[in-house]
């Protein structure tokens, strides 16, 4: 068995993936939209991401998310909530460089091999979600270790905050494998894999097309 990594991001259309939860999420950088995807939900968008949460045996998080998850679900047990029962009962594995006290049930801390630690989870798990953990996507991005990018993209700009694709992140070519789906609030969730290197081509050339 080889297990698939899976990213899902929420993003505006100017790539902010910041805080979308709420408005205490992440205040770094004096970050003051936290909150801005909840406008935008419905049963669209509500249907797909429990379904594609209730699939996963196991959470691949960055330590900011990983706080935010721990002090949050562990309250939801046994509330007939498909999110809350999953996240409690999978395993947590927790990418950070310090030494964070992890005592939500069934979490670990990754090593400092991050390539052999995927290698391991890819053959212990069938379906391993990233879920947020913006800083620590764009190590998984820069690396290519992953095997899709659940990308849900919100119909607002900011201007401002953490993005999906910083500055400095290694070029690359991504490939849809899902028809996008459009929530009735104008969300659309697009599913890439990664493609490769970037191909460069001339539109100046008469057969650019052929």
């Amino acid at each position: 068995m080889t297990g698939r990594i899976t990213i899902d991001i929420f993003t505006t259309l100017d790539g902010v993936a910041q805080a979308p939860g709420g408005p205490e999420e992440d205040t770094s950088g004096g970050f003051r939209f936290g909150g801005w995807q909840a406008p935008f939900t419905d049963e669209v968008s509500g249907t797909q991401i429990v379904e594609g949460i209730r699939g996963l045996d196991a959470l691949l998080l960055g330590r900011r998310t990983y706080d935010i998850f721990a002090a949050y679900w562990p309250s939801h047990v046994g509330q007939d909530d498909v999110i809350a029962e999953v996240f409690n009962r999978v395993p947590k594995y927790v990418a950070s460089r310090g030494a964070p006290v992890l005592d939500w049930a069934g979490s670990s801390l990754l090593g400092p091999d991050l390539a052999a630690d995927i290698a391991a989870l890819r053959a212990r798990h069938r379906d391993i979600h990233v879920i947020g953990s913006i800083d620590f996507a764009h190590t998984l991005l820069d690396s290519g270790l992953y095997d899709e990018l659940n990308l849900w993209v919100y119909p607002l700009v900011l201007g401002r905050g953490k993005r999906v694709f910083p500055e400095g992140l290694v070029p690359a070519t991504l490939r849809l494998v899902a028809p996008p789906v459009a929530s009735t609030t104008g969300a659309i969730r697009m599913r890439y894999a990664p493609a490769g290197d970037v191909r460069l081509g001339d539109m100046t050339r008469d057969d650019r097309g052929r």
